[in-house]
């Protein structure tokens, strides 16, 4: 299915978006809160119209758009202030060719937003943990090999980051890279590889570190690309998880890459963390010890062999960091807003620099379990 137009028009008291389809779509529309959110649900679609034709405008301060994985995409309009849709219905055209999707959105109270989004019957958390049960018993390890879970960052509605210079997509660079190092980390003796994503799907911040799990990972390294205002900016970042960030600038990227989910249109309940008890506690400190050595490897590895932002190791609440029993790093490979770093990010002999550098660093972290026998 295509949907080969788009408008938006309207203002802060009511707001209609149209979608143009060359085949009548079904869909299905509901509503997330923090921030407030009217998500709608489409099948496979290919969106070709020009992204400046559904500009947020009147109700909406962000609209996004893309696909969800081969089967589904996704509408996710962003409200200024708490809205729902008073109208929600697929017309056909009046020349006969296509059809149109038609969303009249209208400012309702805060609590009217709240009630609706408590009276839905969709449960957010099967949403944003479900894993097929097909992909995971596919994916078993030998018992004795160690699992790496390599985590492109961002895909399908979520695009990630944008080149300065050439608007080439974030999802795009960290899955290339993921397949490289991947194929490397096949080769190694001893070591599983498995990928969170293999192609351009959409994946919750909290299906990649359930699919890290289930896929057995010892090790969890997420992969990223982003942008700074600051172009002058460059070079690689190794980051862990803190409740506190080490400065400003890892504290801005944690918020936003944790916005990943909101982009994709997923809810976040209120449950306080998995950590309640102090034996999990317990787990937590020695995992956040693994995750600290194996930043410490990257860092050597990289070090004189590519560029690193100065104090390369830094630290703050990355959500996909969350597990509290499996070491995981998150891995800035460069800035896009850095033309140098862009157009190293998208040289083919630099990624298979890096990704060697990244087999190199962990075997360096691997060294001392190995030495003692594990």
């Amino acid at each position: 299915m295509v949907a080969y137009a788009a408008r938006v028009a309207g203002d802060d008291a009511r707001t209609r978006v149209v979608l143009d389809f060359d085949t009548r779509p079904t869909f299905e529309a509901r509503y997330i809160a923090n921030p407030d959110r009217i998500v709608v649900d489409l099948p496979a679609t290919a969106f070709a119209f020009a992204e400046s034709d559904l500009k947020a405008t009147g109700l909406f301060r962000d609209i996004r758009y893309g696909s969800m994985d081969a089967s589904s995409a996704r509408l996710v309009l962003t409200a200024q202030r708490p809205a729902k849709l008073v109208s929600a219905e697929v017309l056909a055209n009046e020349d006969g060719k296509g059809f149109r999707l038609v969303l009249d959105a209208e400012l309702i109270p805060q609590q009217d937003f709240d009630r609706l989004v408590k009276e839905q019957a969709w449960d957010a958390q099967t949403e944003a943990t479900a894993v097929a049960a097909d992909e995971v018993a596919a994916i078993g390890a030998p018992q004795d090999e160690y699992v790496i879970a390599i985590d492109a960052g961002h895909g399908g509605i979520d695009a990630g980051a944008a080149g300065a210079t050439t608007k080439t997509p974030e999802k795009d660079i960290t899955l290339a890279f993921a397949r490289i190092l991947l194929e490397k980390l096949q080769k190694e003796p001893g070591i599983h590889a498995v990928m969170t994503r293999d192609g351009d799907q959409f994946l919750s911040l909290s299906q990649r570190v359930v699919l890290a799990r289930q896929k057995g990972a010892n090790l969890l390294i997420s992969l990223h690309a982003d942008t700074l205002r600051q172009g002058d900016i460059r070079g690689a970042t190794v980051y862990t998880i803190s409740d506190k960030a080490s400065d400003h600038m890892a504290a801005q990227l944690a918020e936003r890459e944790n916005f990943s989910d909101a982009i994709g249109g997923v809810a976040h309940s209120d449950e306080p963390s998995e950590v309640t008890d102090i034996l999990l506690d317990l787990t937590r400190r020695e995992t956040q010890a693994f995750s600290i050595s194996m930043a410490q490897a990257v860092v050597g590895s990289f070090e004189g062999q590519i560029g690193l932002i100065n104090n390369p190791h830094r630290y703050a609440g990355f959500r996909v960091l969350q597990a509290h029993d499996v070491p995981s790093i998150l891995l800035e490979l460069g800035f896009l807003s850095n033309n140098e770093d862009e157009k190293l990010l998208l040289d083919p002999v630099w990624r298979d620099k890096v990704a060697g550098l990244m087999v190199e660093a962990i075997r360096r972290y691997r060294a001392p379990v190995l030495a003692n026998g594990g």
